[in-house]
């Protein structure tokens, strides 16, 4: 299929223009001083307090990076970002767990971390995983070294590193997947700069580090439309790929040739409640994120499945089911939030679930359809209307269902209103998600480590919390 488009050739060489404007004229509030030292020796300067990157090194910088990324995991599956694939992975960093059954939240700890891992395993189309919720039973300080530290054991997928904050958790999130034989350069670390136009100390120092070492970028910029960013969705997207290719420019100083993601985490403005808005303009500014992006050559991540609902409700299914769609038929490289709740506050393992069967009709609706001979079918219904008027009994109804020629669910309900209310409990698709998301965590059962390697992955945690938690 061709990609969807909501912005002409025009209007994304416009915006690259805007782009390039903002960062050489405007300028970006960067105050990290061997960074900013970095910066200014190779032609940036300094304006009203803030740096301007030169529109030749930021047009070099993109140039130079390595767009096509490899993620692999412990089963050996390779994720090559930007080779025509669309790859999902779960939302990062919930505070909260949702329960289907109860309808009730509660804060998310260390077990969740683990328990979640083992439910992404276990989901197909779940193809990369990404530690889910943020402990808080654990120091604030190794929140992210925690949640990657527990999610290793628990996937043989691709697993990318946490969301981080600091430059030392780059070093220890390195060690961490060396243990397991993953190199530098197929380990994905994200961390976001301030909008509007700030990277703050730590972000700076992180990418350098992260640079050095030849981690994967995937800077997660997230302005917010008329707060932190224009109301204008252009705009915010614009001022959104400032923030990204200014980390990306100090990245490709530091190291050329480095993996980067293009990412966007642009959300709207809510303006009754000043929360993140869920609509079908999330769907809009990822699928046009996806355009800029591509227009660089990138591979692209951005929101998939997002939604404020709390609750899995019909606003769920119906804002998630726009969001990841939008952006899918733009020809995302990569989408988020499978088992996303609340813009990102919370998830739900019955959520995950349900984001596995939704995936499949998503890629289903992604492939679009084919008027070749095979799928025309003319022969095939010349030879019913000539024989047993049967299409049922035809190898080709077989064949192409396994083909996948329609996406098939084992949770929707797809009897009639006789059987389903014949039914003693008449459960609807949350409840058997639910269901079977208390299944893989009792049966499924993912490789385990060797001892010795989870006793490096305990002597690394041991010497992050020496570095770097305070003593009271």
């Amino acid at each position: 299929m061709e990609p969807l488009k909501f912005l002409s050739d025009e209007d994304v060489k416009a915006m690259h223009e805007a782009t390039l404007h903002i960062m050489s004229e405007v300028g970006l509030i960067w105050t990290h001083k061997s960074s900013l030292d970095i910066l200014l020796g190779a032609g940036c300067t300094i304006k009203n307090n803030r740096v301007c990157m030169p529109r030749d090194l930021v047009e070099d910088c993109i140039a130079k990076a390595n767009k096509r990324p490899v993620i692999r995991g412990r089963n050996g599956q390779v994720n090559e970002l930007g080779g025509g694939n669309l790859y999902f992975h779960n939302l990062g960093g919930a505070r909260d767990v949702f329960d289907a059954k109860t309808g009730t939240r509660r804060i998310a700890t260390d077990q969740d971390v683990i328990n979640a891992t083992r439910v992404l395993d276990a989901l197909p189309n779940c193809h990369t995983v990404t530690p889910f919720f943020t402990p808080q039973d654990v120091p604030g300080e190794l929140m992210s070294l925690f949640m990657y530290r527990h999610s290793i054991p628990h996937t043989v997928k691709p697993l990318q590193g946490p969301g981080i904050q600091f430059a030392e958790e780059v070093k220890y999130a390195v060690e961490m997947a060396h243990v397991i034989g993953t190199p530098a350069n197929e380990l994905t670390l994200s961390l976001s700069p301030v909008s509007p136009l700030t990277i703050h100390d730590p972000a700076a120092a992180a990418i350098v580090e992260m640079a050095k070492a030849g981690v994967i970028c995937a800077n997660l910029p997230a302005p917010t439309g008329g707060a932190t960013s224009p109301m204008t969705i252009t705009g915010s997207l614009v001022q959104q790929s400032a923030e990204t290719l200014a980390l990306l420019v100090l990245a490709q100083i530091v190291n050329p040739g480095c993996g980067i993601v293009y990412c966007g985490r642009l959300g709207m403005l809510e303006p009754r409640t000043g929360l993140i808005w869920g609509g079908v303009e999330l769907g809009m500014s990822s699928a046009a994120t996806v355009q800029l992006g591509h227009y660089y050559g990138f591979s692209v991540n951005v929101y998939g499945f997002s939604t404020n609902a709390h609750t899995l409700d019909a606003q769920n299914a119906f804002e998630r089911g726009l969001n990841a769609s939008i952006p899918a038929l733009a020809g995302a490289d990569e989408l988020s939030g499978i088992g996303e709740m609340e813009a990102g506050v919370m998830g739900s393992y019955a959520q995950m679930v349900l984001d596995n069967e939704l995936v499949g009709s998503v890629m289903r609706l992604r492939k679009g359809l084919s008027a070749d001979s095979a799928h025309l079918a003319v022969d095939i219904i010349e030879n019913v209307m000539n024989g047993t008027r049967n299409f049922l009994g035809q190898r080709h109804t077989l064949n192409h269902l396994k083909a996948g020629e329609i996406a098939l669910t084992k949770l929707a309900e797809r009897n009639s209103w006789e059987t389903w209310e014949d039914k003693l409990d008449r459960k609807q698709m949350a409840d058997y998600a639910a269901n079977e998301a208390e299944r893989i965590l009792r049966e499924h059962q993912v490789p385990p480590l060797e001892p010795q390697q989870e006793k490096e992955l305990d002597r690394i945690m041991a010497a992050a919390e020496k570095e770097m938690v305070r003593k009271k």
